[in-house]
């Protein structure tokens, strides 16, 4: 029997399909949600895998925020997302459409927190909406009594976007180290909860409006060490925070002051590949210098680096240097994978050297008072005397402030780069 042109190749075209539709896709490829269990409370996780098994690629959803996972691996059902830029793993085990794991730290150094456990699931419908409560969004500000010396912390509360999540809230809290974070969430009936799950770790705060018209807001991950500041903290409009006299949040360039203005600001730190580079080195010389005070454990600083690079690229050629100084924990001195990853991810350029330990700070950097925010940017003139010190940085998730903040440091910068070498600002 004479087989038709049209179907000799049927078969073997209907073979190459499904065998292209098997290399496209994985066990493991989908849509997974579920929670992580912290502090005995659950944070929701949410995790979107695609590509083959030979080459799967992963991310961490917030809202419209991906934190992409550096590799990802499925060996028959171990599944492992490494982000090496914090030196986290996800880390278990696939059974159909269930997945059981724990994600935290690679390090088993002394100052690890403990692994915490996570429980997903696939799931091909969308993400159920969450209901929303009473209207807070705008401006607050929360009175804390902080360590570091603040009376005030900012929250910016704004609808999210619903073409990017499901949820009616996204918020953000603004410290003198720099923001929370994106957080999104919605009303139980009772309160907001708010939360995220990145590579940098989870977050989960209760917002429950006043009858006074005040909100009560409290850090349900708290540590033992932090529950005394981090719960049950009052937010007030702005205006209404003055009416009971109550200080506004720091300036981010008063809260560290230098304690000679007269004198250079100097460093002597090796590079990764053991280079000692020093304030004194000719490149220094009569250059406008960013001296950013860091370490790659810091969310704040992973905000502030792609700023420091595109400034680098903007005005190295006009006279602008940018040095990092980097605090990292003992184990990542030994072997500074996670600050290795960090360069890389960010694609920094300008010089990263190792300074020592976050303990160490004031040890290290004695040229001011009051030095304890992750990320601190001292700028210097031509003449390398400390012009302003910026203490933390707010990031992306903080528009209005990360805007803000990028004006003012540019501003400043270009008028510096115009200061004459050997330049001396007049004192007051």
């Amino acid at each position: 029997m004479k087989v038709p042109a049209g179907k000799l190749f049927a078969a073997p075209a209907l073979l190459v399909l499904s065998t292209l539709a098997f290399a496209a896709s994985s066990p493991a490829d989908g849509t997974w949600v579920g929670t992580a269990t912290v502090r005995g409370h659950e944070v929701p996780v949410r995790l979107e895998i695609t590509g083959a098994s030979s080459t799967l690629h992963a991310a961490l959803l917030n809202g419209p925020e991906h934190s992409a996972a550096s590799s990802a691996s499925l060996e028959n059902d171990h599944l492992l997302l490494t982000f090496n830029y914090y030196a986290r793993t996800l880390d278990g085990t696939l059974s159909g459409d269930q997945f059981t794991g724990t994600f935290g730290l690679t390090s088993s150094a002394p100052h690890a927190t403990p692994r915490v456990p996570v429980a997903l699931r696939r799931t091909t419908t969308a993400q159920p909406t969450l209901n929303p409560g009473p209207d807070i969004h705008g401006d607050w500000e929360i009175a804390v009594s902080s360590t570091k010396g603040e009376s005030a912390w900012q929250l910016r509360v704004e609808p999210a976007s619903p073409k990017t999540s499901s949820t009616p809230v996204r918020a953000v809290i603004q410290r003198i180290d720099g923001d929370t974070g994106s957080l999104y969430g919605g009303w139980d009936g009772q309160q907001y909860l708010l939360s995220h799950f990145t590579a940098a770790g989870p977050a989960l705060y209760s917002i429950i409006p006043q009858s006074d018209g005040t909100l009560l807001l409290s850090n349900l991950l708290a540590s033992d060490a932090q529950k005394a500041q981090a719960t049950n903290l009052v937010g007030r409009r702005p205006a209404d925070a003055r009416k009971h006299n109550l200080a506004p949040p720091t300036d981010s360039t008063q809260q560290t002051k230098i304690k000679d203005p007269s004198r250079p600001f100097s460093f002597r730190f090796p590079d990764l590949a053991g280079n000692v580079v020093s304030n004194t080195d000719p490149r220094f010389q009569g250059k406008v210098v960013i001296v950013a005070i860091g370490g790659s454990w810091c969310p704040n600083c992973h905000d502030e680096a792609p700023f420091l690079e595109s400034l680098y690229k903007q005005f190295h050629s006009k006279g602008l240097e940018i040095v990092s100084l980097s605090f990292e924990e003992d184990d990542q001195l030994k072997n500074p994978t996670r600050l290795r990853a960090f360069i890389q991810r960010y694609g920094i350029t300008y010089p990263v050297l190792i300074a020592g330990t976050p303990d160490q700070l004031n040890e290290k950097i004695t040229v001011a008072d009051n030095l304890n925010s992750w990320p601190t940017s001292f700028l210097l003139g031509r003449d390398g005397r400390v012009r302003e010190v910026h203490a933390g940085f707010a990031g992306p998730a903080n528009p209005q402030g990360h805007q803000a903040l990028e004006h003012e440091v540019t501003t400043t910068i270009e008028k510096l780069l115009a200061e004459p070498a050997g330049f001396q600002k007049a004192s007051n």
